[in-house]
């Protein structure tokens, strides 16, 4: 028996008034009883074709407590309501199934360094059968072969920091590698390399397999950061470059410099971590987890498998907003957007109003079709996984590793790597030996985007810093 309260009975009796059976009769009205203690406590009695329906006791008070509005009924319904359109066209311009990928197209004039030997994975003891890194140069290499400084690409740029004669277009980090720059191609000879697991040539999720002849997609192994530092090391190799002058980062860039300086000791002269961190913390791990939930969520990802069918762009659209969100600052849109309308004058809707709601559309429309969203979960889940402290008895253990001069920058504004974050690596590398330490807090509008855009904050530090020592290698 099902239990019921008196407010259910409520309804029921309402429902009953409205149609009318219980006034004009000729309808059976069965109220249900209320249940206590597994007993009826009462029953209804009711005529079979009656004017009057006869209730208990209980249920007549019950009627008399139900109060039904009174409404009066316009000829004209629009008088009576008047809603919202539900034709939203700020959805029927984002197709699900957008447009065809052009991560493979838009980076060119790179170079492939091809390892034709097995590559061993950090993680579940998995290999690949070979390895290709994608890598631009700018500059001469000297004869001792001792200039050298490698720029650590971010999560989603590629291998062109700088334009060339072989690429014009503009690098991701145009304004700080040239000659006379930060990263000065009058001095040294700057290698970049694309990451392992990215989609702009080096060997990633969108790769072929070649024992299968098809795309590895979600087949692809797990990988670490330790993995992208063994490849981009077995190019120094193949390059013939025994210790870099440098290695220089920004946020997973910064986190490759560090395992670069700990895992070859003595092949890294000086390292620079910008906006980066010694392990991964809960608020980015958090944030790179909703990216990852939006594109695994997208139909059209069909767990990795989309290469060959629609591609889930709705899913890449909106990771790339929720990014945005922890690129920039609240000041800087303060600043930027304030509360500043698309349509002064139009009428309030539930699609964008604000401008700042346009340009986070804007940006993760733009980005969508430009990076493999496969490589986007990968290469974001190397970074959730990063620790330095693992294997270790304490995150001070493992920064021990690190014997050469740093240089650690953070940036006030940051909420993707707050600056407490850096203050903690660099004093847990004081901690740990390292009397070469320099800390440089930088106060930016930019956010975690400032080491793409202060050149007079960012790029005067690592310009300094780079220059140090550079009487102890022969000029090119």
């Amino acid at each position: 028996m099902k239990r019921r309260t008196l407010s259910m009975f409520c309804d029921t009796l309402v429902k009953s008034l409205k149609s009318g059976n219980v006034l004009k009769g000729c309808h059976r009205v069965v109220a249900p009883g209320i249940v206590e203690g597994g007993k009826r406590s009462f029953h209804t009695q009711v005529s079979s074709c009656s004017t009057t329906t006869i209730l208990s006791q209980e249920e007549q008070h019950i009627s008399r407590t139900c109060h039904l509005p009174q409404l009066d009924v316009p000829d004209n319904p629009d008088d009576l309501f008047r809603g919202m359109s539900t034709d939203f066209p700020c959805l029927t311009r984002n197709k699900m199934a957008g447009p065809e990928p052009e991560y493979d197209k838009i980076i060119t004039g790179y170079k492939l360094f091809h390892h034709q030997h097995p590559f061993e994975m950090k993680y579940n003891k998995a290999r690949l059968p070979e390895l290709q890194v994608a890598y631009e140069t700018w500059g001469k290499l000297n004869e001792t072969k001792s200039n050298a400084v490698m720029i650590q690409a971010g999560l989603s740029a590629s291998s062109h920091a700088k334009s060339h004669r072989e690429n014009l277009r503009p690098g991701w980090w145009e304004k700080f590698v040239g000659p006379g720059c930060a990263v000065d191609t009058d001095e040294f000879f700057v290698i970049c390399p694309n990451n392992l697991g990215s989609c702009y040539g080096t060997t990633g999720p969108s790769s072929v397999n070649p024992l299968t002849g098809k795309q590895y997609a979600t087949t692809f192994p797990l990988t670490s950061i330790d993995d992208m530092v063994q490849a981009n090391f077995l190019l120094l190799d193949e390059l013939g470059i025994d210790k870099l002058h440098a290695c220089v980062g920004s946020s997973l860039g910064g986190m490759l410099s560090l395992m670069a300086a700990a895992e070859f000791p003595e092949r890294v002269g000086r390292i620079i971590s910008i906006s980066s961190c010694a392990q991964s913390h809960p608020s980015s791990i958090a944030m790179r987890y909703l990216q990852r939930k939006t594109i695994m969520s997208d139909p059209n990802w069909n767990k990795g498998h989309y290469y060959d069918g629609p591609y889930p762009k709705m899913g890449m659209k909106l990771a790339r907003e929720i990014a945005t969100m922890t690129y920039r600052s609240g000041p800087e849109w303060d600043q930027r957007f304030s509360r500043e309308r698309i349509d002064p004058g139009g009428p309030n809707t539930l699609c964008p109003t604000f401008t700042i709601e346009s340009y986070l559309e804007y940006q993760g429309e733009s980005f969508s079709t430009k990076y493999d969203p496969n490589s986007l979960l990968y290469i974001s889940k190397a970074m959730d996984l990063f620790d330095m402290g693992e294997g270790y008895s304490s995150l001070q253990e493992g920064l021990s590793r690190v014997k050469c001069p740093v240089m650690v920058i953070g940036v006030q504004t940051d909420i993707l790597f707050p600056i407490w974050q850096q203050r903690t690596l660099a004093e847990l590398l004081q901690k740990s030996g390292n009397l070469g330490v320099t800390f440089y807090e930088l106060n930016s509008l930019y956010g975690h985007d400032t080491f793409l855009l202060d050149i007079n904050g960012v790029g005067a530090a690592v310009k300094g810093y780079l220059e140090i020592g550079r009487q102890f290698y022969q000029h090119p």
